[in-house]
C-alpha cells in the first residue's frame, strides 16, 4: 500500500498536513520565524514511533489475554550537533499499570514490536540506536 499525504504552506513557517483526512498544523518556534502554531516536524517522528509500537504492543498483549489497566509510552530522542541534525539515540519507556501483568509477556510483546512489527522503529533504527525499558506499576 502506498501512502500519500499533502502538506500546504499557510504562512511564515506554518504548514498544514492532511493525513488520512486529519489536519495537522506544523510550525517552527518563534526564534526561527515561526509562530508556534503546532508541533515541529521532527518530534512528530517520535510520536509516530510511540503510536506504532504502542498499537503493536496492545494488539500482541490482547492475543496473549493480557489487558493492562493503563499503558503509556514516553519516547525521547537525542539530536546530533551536525547538520543534517537527526536523532542518533532514541529511548522508549513502556509504562504499564495493572494487576496480573506477567513481565515475560510484556517483554515479549515489546520485543516483537521492536524487532518485527513496528515499521517506524525499523526506519528510525536505521539511523538511531533505539533502546527501551519496561516499567510496571
Amino acid at each position: 500500500m502506498d501512502t500519500k499525504i499533502e502538506v500546504s504552506w499557510k504562512d511564515a513557517m506554518a504548514f498544514e498536513a492532511n493525513v488520512n483526512d486529519h489536519q495537522i498544523m506544523l510550525d517552527a518556534k518563534e526564534a526561527v520565524g515561526g509562530q508556534n502554531k503546532g508541533p515541529q516536524p521532527k518530534p512528530l517522528s517520535l510520536v509516530s514511533l510511540g503510536g506504532c509500537t504502542g498499537m503493536d504492543v496492545i494488539s500482541i498483549l490482547r492475543k496473549m489475554r493480557v489487558e493492562p489497566e493503563a499503558f503509556n509510552i514516553q519516547v525521547s530522542g537525542h539530536n546530533t550537533d551536525e547538520h543534517p541534525k537527526h536523532y542518533d539515540k532514541i529511548h522508549i519507556t513502556y509504562r504499564f499499570k495493572g494487576k496480573d501483568l506477567p513481565k515475560d509477556k510484556l517483554e515479549k510483546a515489546v520485543k516483537l514490536s521492536q524487532d518485527k512489527y513496528c515499521g517506524v522503529s525499523h526506519m528510525l533504527g536505521a539511523r538511531a540506536e533505539i533502546t527501551h525499558e519496561i516499567i510496571v506499576e
